[in-house]
């Protein structure tokens, strides 16, 4: 019987079409993460960073085409006008006292309406918001710096436009290793393969918010705020989150207590090395 190249199920060299559309995917998606992509050595973090966007400018346009959106969902701007005007002098002298001057990010600070949702975000570019839910919760000046000061973190940090490559990564390989593993009756492998690319994704973002953490007390610090105020911000959230918390693992934050201890031990090693 002469030998049989190829085919489902027999003995020889060729290669299931399931297999090479696989690697295809898989292929293209390391190519293009390393190819079109920029490599950046970043000054606040010491970290070389693979980023969507190359330039700050494009950060900029991104995060100012997307504010209005951000603060209509969220309730619309706040009409606090005194409270907004603290939020900017905060923000501000956070900017000015600190390196992130000497950046070109375009850093507008926003008091938003929602008196529902705790919470503050930064889109890229240095459009930061805070919430008045959060806001109403501070007892003191230097609560709110520490808030706004990992924001800024965040956007020198340029964690948005890495999180979009690092995303777009994990996404292609998962949908590779989905077809790789597709016994083409059921999706099982494919929710695998998208279960484990979400759980790497979430904690590039948890890693993410510690470097704010640490950005933050840098900052609080040069601009001559207590960093201790941190601590306070991280026992209003853990009390805001009630008993609603999940798993560390399962979230893209780290635990409120787990970066209070760890903000502990920041202001300690910045203090120390001034």
């Amino acid at each position: 019987m002469s030998p049989s190249f190829g085919g489902e199920g027999r003995g020889g060299i060729g290669c299931h079409p399931r297999v090479l559309l696989a690697v295809l995917i898989i292929g293209g998606t390391l190519a293009y993460h390393y190819l079109g992509t920029t490599e950046y050595e970043n000054e606040f973090t010491g970290r070389t960073q693979r980023l969507a966007f190359a330039t700050a400018e494009e950060e900029i346009a991104l995060g100012l085409q997307s504010a209005p959106m951000m603060i209509r969902q969220m309730g619309g701007q706040s009409r606090d006008v005194q409270g907004q005007a603290l939020v900017d002098k905060v923000g501000g002298k956070l900017v000015q006292s600190t390196l992130a001057r000497q950046t070109p990010y375009r850093f507008e600070f926003h008091l938003l309406g929602d008196q529902e949702t705790v919470n503050a975000f930064a889109l890229p570019g240095g459009q930061i918001f805070i919430t008045e839910a959060l806001f109403r919760l501070f007892k003191r000046e230097d609560e709110l710096a520490g808030v706004l000061g990992h924001e800024i973190g965040h956007v020198v940090g340029r964690h948005s436009n890495e999180q979009m490559a690092t995303s777009r990564l994990w996404s292609g390989l998962a949908q590779g290793a989905g077809v790789l593993l597709s016994d083409g009756q059921s999706n099982a492998g494919s929710q695998i393969a998208g279960m484990v690319a979400n759980m790497r994704v979430m904690k590039y973002g948890r890693d993410d918010e510690l470097e704010s953490d640490a950005l933050g007390v840098r900052f609080l610090i040069d601009a001559g705020y207590d960093p201790e105020a941190m601590i306070g911000v991280m026992e209003i959230l853990a009390k805001a989150a009630g008993g609603s918390k999940q798993p560390e693992f399962m979230s893209t934050h780290p635990a409120p207590e787990n970066r209070a201890e760890r903000i502990r031990e920041l202001i300690v090693k910045y203090r120390g090395s001034r």
